[in-house]
């Protein structure tokens, strides 16, 4: 029996362009284990049909020969076919309500999900992933509408020679121009009465640290949290970097109770926000942690409000929850209108970089401004599982399946049956 993979077009967006597998692991897979390719046409793609072609794929846009589908993100409810197994970006696990119906028509149809944000070791750290280039993308966008902000503001520096990510070719192209940049900001320097430039990173995963991957090209200085308010250098030559754990995010409500960091993960209702004693200093905020409705806000409308003399102009919010971390995130954006400015007098958004208050780059699809490059390094992490995923007896219960223990973590629907770990679904599913 033939064994045959999908994969399936991207048309959740105009911007998406991503694939979960590149050329060589489809050749790879074809010539070591026998595993055939179906995927779908799609001019877009970071990737030509050529490029999958000459690997050995076959172009069509019949998956139904195929047992497992591979996919980015979400796949539309009346495309999906009865007893597949699917991967993709499900947007399922927190319940989030606009998926249900998804989830429920999976179940319906007796399919296996696999939900790549799942896929995690036995410490639950995550195994295949974007998040570095959601990080990359979003610091060049954080640049790029930094300098455009400083623009309206009066200000003219360096930063207005970059582009958006998107209009990069690659990650090799941006960090050449970026770093010419630096070297205008070195000589040059930037608006004196702007100094010092500092730059606060919510976050050190994998979103910081590609974020932090392109910040650190340009001349910068690292200090610690606990500086910030000693730092009184003027230069304007040289940005100051501040990396934000825990720790410096959030104390316990009860005063008698010592910060541990566990016990914020598990209890993060029982903990309160004292971001706000740092936010006078900082003027971009990289917003790159991970929040649920639990946790506590840390740019709050309230805080901003009673302030009137900020320094800060930007907010870049890579994680892009709505009204989330950062409460005056109203709605995402799209890479060719990324921005928009908060004014916190009114409580109201501007489309673009004119206003009174804050300008907040709210994208919520950043990997998609670096397809190819972003494609390979998922695709990298990704065609390893690929073999035992497709080789697994499915006729199995889901106790016995041999799913390597990575992948039966991220199984939320086996069959058509919530598996044990994401039983809880159930209730958001009614």
């Amino acid at each position: 029996m033939k064994k045959i993979i999908g994969i399936r077009r991207e048309d959740k967006n105009i911007w998406e362009r991503r694939v979960p597998l590149i050329p060589e692991h489809i050749k790879n897979l074809k010539n070591y284990f026998g595993i055939e390719t179906i995927i779908q046409p799609f001019e877009r793609r970071a990737f030509s049909d050529k490029e999958f072609e000459d690997a050995g794929a076959n172009i069509n846009e019949n998956l139904t020969n195929c047992s497992v589908v591979f996919a980015v993100k979400e796949i539309p409810i009346n495309l999906l076919q009865n007893d597949k197994t699917y991967l993709f970006f499900s947007h399922t696990i927190k319940g989030q309500s606009y998926n249900m119906p998804l989830l429920r028509k999976i179940k319906d149809l007796k399919c296996t999900l696999i939900d790549y944000e799942a896929i995690t070791d036995k410490s639950g750290k995550r195994l295949v992933f974007f998040g570095k280039y959601a990080g990359l993308a979003g610091m060049i966008d954080a640049l790029y509408g930094y300098g455009k902000r400083l623009k309206e503001l009066g200000f003219a520096s360096p930063l207005l020679g970059l582009k958006p990510a998107y209009e990069y070719e690659s990650v090799e192209e941006a960090i050449i121009h970026i770093t010419e940049i630096g070297r205008e900001i070195k000589s040059k320097g930037m608006p004196d009465s702007k100094a010092p430039y500092v730059f606060g990173f919510m976050g050190y995963g994998n979103v910081s640290k590609g974020a932090q991957e392109i910040f650190d090209i340009l001349p910068h200085q690292e200090i610690a949290p606990e500086e910030l308010k000693d730092l009184h250098r003027n230069s304007n030559n040289v940005f100051y970097k501040v990396i934000f754990k825990e720790e410096h995010l959030v104390e316990p409500k009860n005063s008698d109770q010592i910060f541990e960091l566990q016990d914020y993960y598990n209890n993060p209702h029982d903990y309160k926000s004292k971001f706000e004693e740092y936010i006078p200093y900082l003027s971009l905020i990289v917003n790159a942690i991970y929040w649920t409705e639990e946790s506590p806000r840390f740019l709050t409308k309230e805080y901003f409000k009673l302030v009137k003399n900020r320094k800060l102009d930007v907010v870049c919010d890579i994680t892009c929850d709505l009204n989330g971390a950062v409460e005056f995130t109203e709605k995402s954006t799209v890479s060719d209108n990324p921005a928009y400015v908060y004014n916190p007098d009114d409580d109201s958004i501007t489309d673009g970089y004119i206003g009174d208050g804050i300008l907040d780059i709210a994208v919520d699809n950043l990997p998609t401004e670096l397809p190819r490059n972003s494609s390979i390094e998922f695709s990298n992490s990704l065609h390893q599982f690929v073999p035992d995923i497709v080789n697994v007896d499915i006729t199995k219960n889901f106790d016995e399946v041999d799913f390597p223990p990575e992948i039966k973590r991220a199984v939320i629907v086996y069959k058509g049956n919530l598996t044990e770990d994401y039983k809880y679904l159930e209730e958001f599913i009614k």
